[in-house]
């Protein structure tokens, strides 16, 4: 692959994010609704390839019974408020009223509150009496002190979820978790990362995953860049994870990772454009923290927005437009691809004659700079 230096000393890849490139219309169409945009992953089917994000300002027990109702799989954070306050309302209500000058200070001291065993218990049962997938996610950091709690409350999908996570993590402190070994050793499909190169999620394919996360930092409320210097171009980081994901399944025999875009898909036409590039499914963030509906109220954070020592994410505030049933399935009210996502998926699956998602992973895809024209 073509490098370009960037000066005498140090020569970079090309990387693509998803403003960068366009699918490309084929000889053949369908009708939308003919097509396909089910999932399944391990023996759990989806109606549609959309998990909700483990962030406060998008998933909620409440909101996770919607969602899941919905054909979506909602993943609870069980760092969150809800496993930190019996009733976390007016702590989401206070975040929502922040004045942004002091909005993190004060998350931080929010979050401080210690997490309670008892309350993940309870959470998960809520989901699991109301006949959903229950799905809930854990930091690697937090993972070994939690989990036994997570799978005894009766967890169908375990979610290890991090800015970035690797399989083979240094640390001279403390025994870091042995992702192998973990999963191993669990009962239930665990997906991991996020991973934002070729080799990272290989290493994590091989831990036994049965989903990888791909993306770094969150999305639209994260300046990890910026506190960093570290960003995933997101087209480029979903194709390089495809390419790992089919020479994993050479060398493990046929055995499939499911590969899931976890960051910068805001809008309809980055779901497409995630699923053009190898991505089975999406995390949505800021998409569906727009809704009326989502605990967040308008405002949308994410974990590294109250990191206790190294913030490096914002709250924001997104505004409401509509709820989540009109987000994900319209009547869309608006022409920018933040309402009806699935029916604009469907929409582009049909304009380019595919009639599933994993036929839609093989569409051509052209470079095609987005100039704001």
């Amino acid at each position: 692959m073509t490098e370009i230096e960037i000066g005498r000393g140090k020569r970079g890849r090309r990387a693509y994010s998803f403003d960068d490139i366009a699918v490309v219309p084929s000889r053949r169409t369908r009708d939308p609704e003919e097509v396909s945009v089910s999932w399944q992953i391990d023996a759990y089917h989806f109606d549609i390839p959309v998990m909700a994000a483990p962030m406060d300002s998008v998933v909620s027990p409440e909101s996770a019974i919607a969602l899941g109702k919905l054909g979506a799989l909602p993943v609870l954070d069980l760092e969150g408020l809800w496993t930190r306050y019996e009733d976390p309302t007016a702590q989401l209500s206070e975040i929502a009223g922040l004045d942004p000058l002091h909005a993190t200070q004060r998350m931080q001291e929010i979050y401080a509150e210690p997490i309670k065993p008892e309350l993940i218990t309870e959470r998960l049962r809520q989901l699991r009496e109301a006949g959903v997938t229950v799905a809930g996610a854990l930091s690697p950091q937090r993972t070994q002190q939690h989990w036994k709690t997570v799978v005894d409350a009766g967890v169908d999908l375990f979610v290890i979820r991090g800015t970035t996570v690797s399989a083979e993590h240094v640390s001279g402190r403390a025994e870091p978790l042995n992702l192998k070994r973990f999963i191993y050793e669990l009962d239930v499909p665990v997906i991991v990362g996020g991973a934002a190169s070729y080799t990272a999620a290989l290493h994590l394919m091989r831990t036994g995953a049965a989903g990888v996360l791909v993306g770094f930092g969150g999305g639209a409320a994260q300046t990890t860049r910026k506190a960093l210097g570290i960003h995933a171009p997101m087209a480029s980081a979903v194709a390089d994870v495809a390419a790992a994901r089919r020479d994993y399944l050479d060398e493990s025999g046929g055995r499939y990772v499911h590969v899931i875009a976890d960051g910068g898909v805001g809008t309809s036409g980055d779901i497409v454009k995630a699923v053009a590039c190898g991505a089975d499914a999406v995390m949505l963030g800021a998409a569906l923290a727009r809704a009326t509906d989502a605990p967040g109220r308008g405002f949308h954070w994410g974990p590294e927005a109250h990191h206790s020592e190294l913030p490096r994410g914002l709250r924001i505030e997104l505004g409401a437009q509509a709820s989540i049933e009109e987000i994900l399935f319209g009547p869309g009210r608006h022409a920018d691809g933040t309402t009806n996502l699935v029916g604009a998926l469907r929409r582009a699956m049909a304009t380019t004659g595919y009639s599933d998602v994993k036929e839609f992973q093989r569409v051509e895809v052209v470079v095609s700079p987005y100039l704001g024209q």
